[in-house]
């Protein structure tokens, strides 16, 4: 009896300690540790249940959180220069009675937004900025007031090329005051100097850390004393690439991108004879990176060149008004390029007449793309505007014969056209001269009047009670001049610029 009472005894002590034990155990353990579940470093151990070995416990600042399934993020955008250029600007003639009617910003109201947004916009200005001078004895010469260089300026434009076959239309002077002129406002100039050197020095401005330098060169030249001398005032010609070669090549040194303006080819020719493509393949064999080029007063196609834009005309951009539609086409040429030298381009279709440029309807716009892409080289514009490299079009290789360089003075040849000039034989270089008769029909984007949305279809504004000069039979002289003595050849020196 003894002995059962001692077994129940020891029974419940045995009994008793387990639960207390284990409720011990149960009050120590990690906190959300189920009952009974072994802790981690006692699994780790290799004593627990078939000597499994656990996994490294891994810091939460060690996980990755990229996504496997997930590319890397892209590099950065390269960084771009963004350069804006338009054709033909003056403010003489007929464009200055617009003017003083109603205001100098007249003809920047519809398209000063294109033109400001640009880190470098770049204009033509075909005329001398004075208001003294001897008119030359040319067809058409124009002499345009300092009085619209400020809202010029207020656009955006920041340099302007005065290679052309205008900005001595009153003689030196003309081109002196010019010169002083877009000084006084901070325009940027290149193509004409008060020496030879000036003439063919680059401007080079820096913006968003590339720099870029600018040569302006014209192969339009009414005669022979256009030209700059060692100590006379004059424009940088191209008849003879040897001094633009060097001058690109003394660039091409200094700056991360090189643009050449050329004033060149035929006038209302759509198409670059062999005299341009061949200049522009060698600018860009010598270190060009954008060709940009006017005189024609129509645009011509676009050509890639070794990986290089050339752009054979821009237009008119601010000038008179003929009947030849082809002439109120235009476009701002917008370039994107990067520090290594690469660059897209793209254009703004415009409408310009009665010196009021705008932006043409979306279907208008189409078209001029299209023409575009037919007039091309090699090249095609899309739905948006874009110049993309595109198939090979032959035209633009038949040989053209072209003119003479000029070797005195000569008279009876207008604006620089005929054998001294670009070949055509028209006579001038304004757009009152010589009208080939229109083939298309009227626009449908025209400039709007007063109180009317831009880019809407309009009627065509009255057109002023004075016209231009009127036309006149085209007559190609024959030329019988030699070709003068190229100026020094000593490369220019550089011109730097920071905006």
């Amino acid at each position: 009896m003894q002995r059962t009472q001692w077994l129940k005894i020891g029974l419940l002590t045995v009994i008793t300690i387990g639960a207390f034990a284990y409720l011990i155990q149960y009050l120590d353990r990690p906190s959300g540790q189920a009952p009974g579940e072994v802790a981690a470093e006692a699994r780790g151990s290799g004593g627990g249940a078939g000597g499994t070995k656990s996994s490294p416990t891994v810091p939460p600042s060690a996980v990755s959180t990229v996504d496997a399934g997930k590319p890397a993020d892209p590099k950065p955008p390269e960084t771009q220069v963004k350069l804006s250029f338009v054709g033909d600007v003056m403010f003489a003639s007929k464009v200055e009675e617009l003017l003083q009617k109603n205001g100098y910003d007249y003809p920047f109201k519809y398209v000063k937004q294109y033109l400001e947004k640009a880190d470098i916009a770049v204009a033509n200005l075909e005329t001398p900025i004075t208001t003294r001078g001897s008119a030359q004895s040319k067809e058409y010469v124009y002499r345009s007031s300092p009085a619209a260089l400020p809202e010029l300026k207020k656009a955006g434009i920041d340099l302007v090329n005065l290679a052309n076959n205008h900005s001595m239309d009153y003689g030196p002077d003309s081109l002196l005051d010019t010169l002083d002129h877009l000084d006084g406002q901070s325009l940027l100039h290149v193509g004409a100097g008060r020496t030879l050197q000036d003439a063919y020095k680059p401007v080079i401005v820096e913006q968003q850390g590339i720099k870029v330098a600018f040569l302006g060169f014209s192969r339009v030249v009414p005669e022979a004393s256009w030209y700059a001398a060692k100590a006379k005032p004059g424009i940088a010609g191209t008849y003879d690439a040897k001094l633009p070669l060097e001058a690109i090549a003394a660039a091409r040194a200094e700056a991360d991108l090189v643009v050449v303006i050329s004033h060149w080819g035929e006038e209302r020719k759509e198409r670059p004879n062999k005299t341009q493509t061949d200049l522009a393949h060698q600018y860009i064999d010598q270190g060009a990176d954008l060709v940009i080029a006017s005189h024609p007063h129509v645009l011509q196609g676009f050509e890639q060149y070794k990986g290089k834009w050339i752009a054979y005309s821009l237009g008119n951009f601010i000038f008179t008004t003929n009947e030849n539609a082809e002439t109120w086409d235009s476009m701002i040429l917008e370039a994107a390029c990067t520090k290594a030298r690469a660059c897209s381009l793209s254009m703004v279709p415009i409408l310009t007449k009665w010196a009021q440029p705008i932006r043409m309807v979306e279907e208008d716009g189409r078209k001029l793309f299209e023409r575009m892409s037919q007039l091309s080289i090699n090249a095609k514009v899309d739905t948006e505007g874009r110049i993309e490299q595109g198939p090979l079009n032959l035209f633009a290789t038949d040989p053209v014969k072209s003119p003479a360089e000029p070797s005195g003075v000569r008279t009876g040849t207008g604006g620089g056209t005929g054998a001294a000039g670009n070949g055509s034989g028209s006579g001038s270089t304004s757009s009152g001269s010589t009208a080939k008769p229109s083939t298309e029909p009227g626009k449908k984007s025209e400039p709007p009047k007063s109180g009317e949305t831009p880019g809407k279809a309009v009627e065509p504004p009255k057109k002023p009670t004075s016209s231009e000069p009127a036309a006149k039979p085209s007559q190609t002289p024959k030329s019988t001049e030699t070709a003068p003595k190229q100026q020094p050849s000593s490369v220019p020196d550089t011109k730097k610029t920071t905006e």
